[in-house]
């Protein structure tokens, strides 16, 4: 495991770079390797790389997409379990009185399913575990029991690419009681959702600093838990649509950007990657991405990332379950880089959706017509 503010970069034969500064210009340029040259993917997948272009991975999903568009089946378009029933998504109802409903006490999280397989799903249960213990809330199924159901619910729905979330409540009783409270899970499977839109993923988004909110401090809500406390978040998206833009990226008030909402954020400058280290959630995606890149020669920083930083980047990406590598071309009116979509965005794009034909990363869904989209 590397340690937090380290800056590592990797060969593509797993060798240390030097990590000098001023030594690292040249070291990139003689290590670097580019995602559609790695043959650990391609042999773990058994696929062309070049099938991981942008153009062919979105042509691919609309393709799935309208195929699934026909299906009458009941849960075709989404199915949630509540209290061990299960309910078409449009038909599901949840207690007026629940606290997640009233206080937003609650933890949850999304995995994702694409083409037909399931990816990180046991990274999420696991933080998922985390989130619950942090809150003191008690998960009324088991780890095991959890996986299982949620991978029946998307076989039944038939979807090959889909969002699927675990919600966990206090229930009906206040704060106060919640040593004998019972929790409410409810968990839910429905068609793939876009943070970003596919068209934007080819010309790039979007985003401002905010100037009039800054992001909770961990202090008052510690972020490594999943949750739905969005204030912040949600006055950051009011004031990127009051100045002309889509995404919102806090600062944390000392002078260093944080998180949007839902989503981590990546700054690229001279082929290196710097993301923050404190006070954001510690996504699964990213988590994804900063493998994926050590792999392919591409070093991450990881620690405070000051704000004057995303100003001087060369490209500016975000990531998420609900959209893969999102590329940012447009900071606060400005072009970001040379206000397109940047090499190494578009490779670590690639490489993303690549990974989720890796077994070391997916495993198909056991649909009743044993179509895997593998």
């Amino acid at each position: 495991m590397l340690p937090l503010s380290a800056l590592c970069i990797l060969n593509k034969n797993g060798g240390t770079v030097a990590a000098d500064k001023a030594e690292l210009a040249s070291d990139l340029r003689s290590s670097v390797v580019f995602w559609w040259q790695l043959p650990g993917l391609a042999r773990r997948t058994g696929k062309d790389s070049r099938m991981y272009t942008m153009e062919a991975v979105l042509s691919a999903y609309e393709e799935r997409k309208a195929k699934h568009a026909k299906s009458t089946k009941p849960f075709a378009q989404g199915v949630a379990w509540i209290e061990g029933k299960l309910f078409p998504l449009s038909e599901a109802k949840i207690p007026i009185l629940d606290q997640g409903f009233l206080h937003s006490d609650l933890t949850y999280d999304v995995p994702a399913v694409w083409d037909g397989r399931f990816f990180r799903l046991d990274d999420h249960l696991d933080r998922f575990a985390a989130s619950c213990e942090k809150m003191r809330l008690r998960n009324p199924m088991d780890q095991r029991t959890l996986r299982a159901t949620l991978i029946d619910m998307v076989a039944r729905t038939e979807i090959r690419d889909a969002y699927v979330e675990l919600i966990l409540t206090r229930g009906l009783k206040f704060v106060r009681e919640y040593k004998t409270a019972e929790n409410n899970l409810y968990l839910l499977v429905m068609p793939y959702i876009w943070a970003m839109p596919p068209q934007f993923h080819k010309t790039g988004s979007s985003a401002i600093v905010t100037r009039t909110v800054r992001r909770t401090p961990p202090g008052a809500m510690d972020p490594t838990i999943k949750n739905l406390q969005w204030g912040d978040f949600t006055r950051g998206w009011l004031e990127a649509s009051d100045r002309g833009a889509v995404y919102s990226f806090l600062p944390d008030g000392d002078g260093n950007i944080t998180e949007g909402g839902g989503y981590n954020i990546f700054v690229v400058k001279n082929r290196v990657l710097h993301t923050p280290g404190h006070g954001v959630l510690e996504g699964v995606t990213r988590k994804t991405v900063i493998e994926l890149a050590t792999a392919m020669g591409i070093g991450t920083i990881m620690d405070f990332v000051p704000v004057d930083l995303l100003y001087r980047a060369d490209e500016l990406f975000m990531c998420t379950t609900a959209g893969g590598v999102m590329p940012v071309t447009q900071l606060d009116g400005e072009p970001v880089g040379g206000g397109q979509v940047g090499p190494v965005t578009r490779e670590l794009w690639g490489a993303y959706w690549e990974a989720h034909y890796d077994p070391k990363y997916s495993f198909a869904i056991p649909y009743s017509d044993n179509r895997t989209g593998v």
